[in-house]
């Protein structure tokens, strides 16, 4: 079972926080169907929110472990019925090397960003906006008979 640190937990949950849940444990349990739609997800997303429709949290808890020793993922949350799951996707977290050990450039391909012609500026969304300042100082306020609070003697 993996092992998160307090600070990764905080911040998988936070990230977690909008999710929804993506598999349904019902009735019948944690079946080998079910795990396999979890170890899909986990593949797919690393951090994935589970609902187990069940009263008793003992259950629950025992799903949560079960799920997190079976599949080798790690517990981020267990809060009322839903189960935060997480799993780094070691395949893409690893960089690829070029033969000198340094980290491989990705290479795009005609050596061009897409859609960029070279020396032109990318292209915008809407208007150009330009600000323009002046000179003159700011405008100051001066208090009128009304406005705010009056010192005790001056009523």
């Amino acid at each position: 079972m993996l092992q998160l640190t307090p600070a990764q937990r905080r911040d998988l949950r936070a990230k977690a926080h909008h999710l929804n849940p993506v598999v349904s444990i019902a009735g019948n349990g944690l079946t080998p169907a079910v795990l396999a739609e979890i170890e899909r997800s986990l593949k797919a997303h690393e951090l994935i929110k589970v609902r187990v429709y069940g009263d008793e949290r003992a259950v629950r808890e025992e799903i949560l472990n079960t799920v997190c020793a079976e599949l080798g993922c790690a517990a981020v949350q267990h809060i009322g019925k839903l189960l935060v799951l997480f799993r780094p996707n070691l395949e893409e977290a690893a960089p690829a090397t070029s033969a000198s050990g340094k980290p491989a450039r990705p290479r795009i391909a005609g050596g061009k960003l897409p859609g960029v012609s070279s020396g032109a500026r990318p292209k915008r969304d809407g208007p150009i906006r330009t600000t323009v300042t002046s000179e003159r100082p700011a405008r100051v306020r001066k208090p009128t008979a009304g406005s705010g609070r009056m010192k005790k003697s001056a009523r």
